[in-house]
């Protein structure tokens, strides 16, 4: 089937040109009429679904307390060295604010109003908000909220943000001609702008990076400046493939591209497509060769029909395991994670596709240029690895003794693990200044580490009133003094009907740490029991929102998912590894071995990034990222040493096949891990602490793979359970069966 295809496509001359035409064609006719991905991209996603409690009680929070459509509040954190000097600069910040003709903003929130007259105040241009939260103790430091209007998706409003930043800073300037005031703008309006600033300049140092690094490793690897760029060519088709394919899908909201996902499609693609053309060129290499012994002439057409042939099932299986790892995210119960697979299997399946129809034709046209400057001669030479050769007699000799030190080294990197915790604090996640972390920090050091997140209770009852609310308040802040810095209700969080009331409480540490999200319950567990002592009717619920109770949700839904994703993973690989090998005991002991290698490059992982680098946790989705990646690609290698262990099994014993196996798929196979290593490591330059940690984690566990599970660990299982390995496929049939003449063998990927 494969071979009818491939000379198709690839047979003759003619049809060569003719499906490099057609598919320059296809995707330029895709280009054209698709939207840019940055016109699609969305923000959203980093929250729990909208099925979560927090999220279902902010809908009905809304609908209770109406507020402006798209309305999103900017934070103007001001600090100076006197209490005077701060107050003035507010003030002033505040005269420029309310006289603003509104356009994007609105009337801005401060006890700083009452300083700009009562003229300002009757005509509502600024809010005299509670002094409680929003200055520091010495008035050293005080915070304005300013109500924003419009959508942050758009360039337009990040820009309005970046020029209401450049306003403020010049008028406390002004205020202060000594420049002691230190001015910043945070906030949810504050952070989703810095957050889209980070992501574009991340991208571009992405791309160039990922870039240099494969072409330089390609030029180490083959020599030859044509086969170093033929694979970046065919990525670049492929990726203008896959961002034209989803930019249509995510044009009709059928998919959803984050810029993390967008980032981990460009490694993914230059990771994937590179491995994908190693292994072609391997093959094509050895069928010219073939026909070299055989003293035919020279057919690159016929050569790459043959190589297409022997390695379509590989690829297939191996594209295959991945887009069925990313689909499997859509059973996940986490936006951030259901909207990541989507997007990325198109991508995989789309190299797949350019690696089988594009690749080829590409490596066949460009002739003899290919193996410049070493020529055919050299390039067609049938060189054995003398350090894969060792290592298959090593892992024959003392397969015990290799699998023992093999597990050894995976169980002690796994210790690593005790020591796990993760973080959800996406500021803190970014590894380069911004001016809404800094007013973050700002706040949460001088006026109090609650104050920059502050959860709201929604009271749902009947009959609800404002000396209820106010004696459940007093009660619970004596109660949970420990947990709570302060805890407040006015008139106006009651409606009028006494059915919906809301409290707001400030927590007396870090909202975004797990301590926080467990302190939530407790508390409005207590302010339920307090409201019915003060005479609340009995069915009264009470029930968490905000930021701390939103991560609250997302930390129980990543949890969820983890340990379905894990068996999900398992199965994925299992049932791969059994159709194409045929085997029913083989898939056991081939996944365990991934799973082992998972848990020990999470232990590498967090020893580097938390004990080491000194991070405050994993970054909650990364385990996820971890799981999924590295079992989907970590099985791709295992998929090319068994399925070579298959094919020698027609001519030699399972012994002498493993040996063959391990020896002439080093290079080739070896060389492909270092290079998806590499392109994953680049996410490590990435100013996102998720993606620096996930570049981390899967780059060390492809290389564990690469040269401790594939060569070593594996072969000793196949080596100790002899003859059984591919039970109930026996050695013996397929030898029997065999009526293939003897076969050239992988030309090395050095030469």
């Amino acid at each position: 089937m494969y071979r009818r295809f491939n000379a198709a496509l690839f047979g003759t001359k003619r049809r060569m040109w003719l499906t490099i035409v057609v598919s320059l064609l296809v995707v330029g006719l895709l280009s054209a009429v698709a939207p840019s991905v940055e016109d699609v991209k969305t923000n959203s996603g980093d929250g729990p679904s909208e099925t979560a409690q927090s999220m279902e009680a902010k809908k009905r929070l809304r609908e209770a307390f109406p507020t402006e459509p798209n309305l999103l509040p900017a934070v103007v954190v001001l600090t100076s060295d006197s209490a005077k000097t701060t107050e003035k600069a507010a003030h002033d910040v505040l005269a420029d604010l309310a006289e603003r003709d509104g356009g994007f903003t609105r009337a801005p929130i401060s006890p700083v109003c009452t300083s700009l007259g009562s003229q300002v105040l009757r005509e509502g241009k600024c809010i005299p908000g509670s002094p409680e939260g929003t200055r520091s103790e010495d008035g050293k430091t005080v915070t304005i909220v300013v109500p924003t209007v419009g959508d942050a998706t758009e360039k337009s409003y990040r820009d309005d943000i970046d020029a209401l930043r450049e306003d403020i800073a010049a008028i406390a300037d002004n205020a202060d001609k000594s420049g002691n005031v230190e001015t910043h703008l945070t906030g949810p309006a504050g952070i989703v702008t810095d957050t889209v600033k980070v992501f574009s300049s991340g991208d571009r140092v992405l791309m160039l990076g990922t870039i240099l690094l494969v072409l330089v490793i390609l030029l180490l690897v083959y020599r030859s400046p044509v086969l170093a760029v033929l694979p970046l060519l065919a990525v670049g088709v492929a990726m203008q493939l896959v961002q034209s394919v989803g930019a249509l899908l995510a044009d009709t909201g059928a998919i959803e591209i984050s810029s993390q996902t967008a980032s981990i499609m460009t490694v993914l693609l230059f990771g994937v497509g590179t491995d994908y053309a190693v292994i072609i060129n391997a093959r094509y290499r050895e069928a010219l060769a073939t026909q070299r012994e055989k003293g035919q002439e020279l057919d690159r057409n016929a050569a790459m029909v043959d190589a297409m042939g022997r390695t379509g099932e590989v690829l297939a299986s191996s594209a295959g395991t991945i887009i069925l790892a990313m689909m499997a995210l859509l059973f996940t119960k986490s936006p951030a994670l259901q909207g990541f697979g989507p997007y990325l299997a198109i991508g995989v399946a789309s190299m797949a596709i350019v690696a089988a129809v594009f690749l080829p034709a590409l490596f066949i046209a460009v002739g003899k240029a290919a193996f410049w400057p070493g020529g055919y001669d050299k390039a067609l030479q049938r060189v054995d690895s003398k350090m894969w050769t060792k290592v298959a007699n090593t892992v024959d000799k003392k397969p015990k003794a290799v699998l023992a030190a093999g597990l050894a080294l995976l169980i002690v990197m796994s210790l690593g693990v005790l020591n796990y915790k993760e973080s959800f604090n996406f500021l803190t996640g970014f590894r380069v200044d911004t001016d809404s972390a800094a007013g973050q920090e700002l706040a949460a050091r001088d006026i109090g580490a609650g104050e920059i997140a502050p959860t709201t209770l929604l009271i749902e009852g009947k009959n609800l009133d404002l000396p209820q609310l106010q004696q459940a308040a007093e009660e619970v802040a004596k109660k949970d003094s420990a947990d709570i810095a302060r805890i407040s209700v006015t008139a106006r969080d009651v409606t009028d009907d006494g059915e919906t009331a809301h409290m707001t409480v400030v927590l007396n540490q870090d909202p975004y740490i797990i301590e926080s999200m467990e302190a939530l319950e407790p508390i409005s567990n207590d302010v339920r029991d307090a409201l019915k002592t003060a005479g609340a009717s009995a069915d009264t619920t009470v029930t968490a929102t905000g930021e701390t109770a939103e991560l609250s949700d997302v930390r129980a839904e990543l949890d969820r998912d983890i340990k379905m994703l894990v068996p999900v993973m398992i199965v994925i690989v299992a049932i791969v590894l059994a159709v194409l090998l045929k085997s029913l005991l083989a898939p056991l002991y081939l996944a365990a071995t991934l799973l082992l290698s998972f848990v020990a490059t999470m232990g590498v992982t967090v020893l580097i990034a938390l004990n080491i680098q000194g991070d405050e946790g994993i970054g909650n989705r990364v385990t996820s990222y971890i799981l999924v990646f590295l079992i989907a690609l970590g099985v791709d290698y295992t998929i090319f040493v068994m399925s070579r262990l298959r094919q020698e099994l027609k001519h030699h014993d399972m012994r002498a096949a493993m040996k063959i196996a391990v020896a002439r798929t080093g290079g080739v196979v070896s060389s492909a891990g270092l290079i998806l290593a590499a392109t994953f490591a680049v996410l490590m330059t990435q100013p996102i602490r998720e993606l620096y940690q996930f570049g981390l984690g899967l780059a060390l566990g492809i290389l564990l793979d690469t040269f401790v599970v594939r060569p070593f660990i594996v072969p000793a299982i196949v080596r100790l359970i002899g003859d059984n390995a591919l039970w109930p496929t026996k050695p013996s049939k397929l030898l029997a069966e065999s009526k293939e003449q003897p076969r050239a063998e992988i030309v090395s990927a050095e030469h």
